[in-house]
């Protein structure tokens, strides 16, 4: 299990050495992504085209898949991207947007997974029961399902495609093969803003270019999400001054405040 102070020693790593997080993502959550990675004091990079991405990837700490708003272009580069990250040892974190909503979000995940182009994957419960073969459908992107009721299928993913497996949700599970740990920071509110799960994923990408094993550096980047937007939340009067907040607490997040972390493992 992870500690408030090994914690600490990564989110300084991050911040002296700023390792690049190229995403290919989707058009609604550029924005809040790129500005949370600056906040942590990693380097953003966006990208779309196929004609620069392996030459941005082997610049990259790690690679960002975001399956948001999908289509044959972009799925395109991101396996693009995937091959040459896998030829350069760089960590893949994929984020199944809306997997179950169509068949493009379910089977293009599932496809990278198959690959063995996948590090860590972090989605809602919904979508990690999707891609495990869930039969129910989710709200667009939202999630109908509890965290802890896609515990099974997260393990399930783990197994097979030897990845670590976040679910996100009121309290974050991450689990790999038959490790869990679950995170219970946070706050509801957080719900609220578009970008915020997005934006969990690219912290853990952040701290899986820092730390090796990947199963510490997504429960690092869950604890940081919830601990600054529990934090946030208490001086927020609503999601938007929220979202403000949670840049500047994630700004200046210092080694007291991660005493908060609420952290415990099975």
């Amino acid at each position: 299990m992870i500690t408030p102070q090994t914690t600490w020693t990564k989110l300084q790593e991050i911040r002296q050495n700023k390792p690049l997080v190229l995403n290919i993502t989707n058009i609604v959550v550029t924005n809040i992504t790129a500005n949370v990675l600056l906040a942590l004091g990693a380097s953003p990079a966006m990208a779309v085209s196929a004609d620069e991405i392996q030459e941005l990837t082997a610049l990259s700490g790690a690679l960002v898949l975001n399956m948001g708003t999908p289509g044959k272009t972009q799925i395109k580069t991101m396996e693009l991207a995937a091959q040459k990250a896998r030829e350069t040892g760089i960590p893949i974190v994929l984020d199944p947007v809306g997997a179950g909503a169509s068949k493009i979000r379910t089977e293009t995940p599932i496809n990278f997974l198959r690959q063995g182009m996948v590090d860590i994957l972090r989605g809602n419960a919904s979508e990690i029961m999707a891609l495990s073969g869930s039969a129910d459908k989710p709200r667009g992107v939202d999630s109908l399902h509890a965290s802890d009721q896609a515990v099974e299928s997260a393990l399930s993913l783990s197994r097979q495609y030897n990845c670590v497996v976040c679910v996100s949700g009121a309290t974050d599970i991450i689990v790999s093969k038959d490790q869990v740990t679950k995170v219970a920071n946070g706050h509801p509110m957080m719900t609220l803003i578009t970008g915020m799960g997005c934006s969990s994923t690219c912290l853990t990408a952040a701290f899986a270019a820092v730390e090796k094993d990947y199963f510490q550096a997504a429960a690092m980047g869950m604890a940081i999400m919830g601990v600054c937007g529990q934090m946030a939340a208490q001086k927020a009067s609503g999601p938007g001054s929220l979202e403000t907040f949670f840049l500047d607490f994630l700004y200046g997040l210092d080694e007291n405040q991660l005493q908060l972390i609420s952290m415990s493992s099975n």
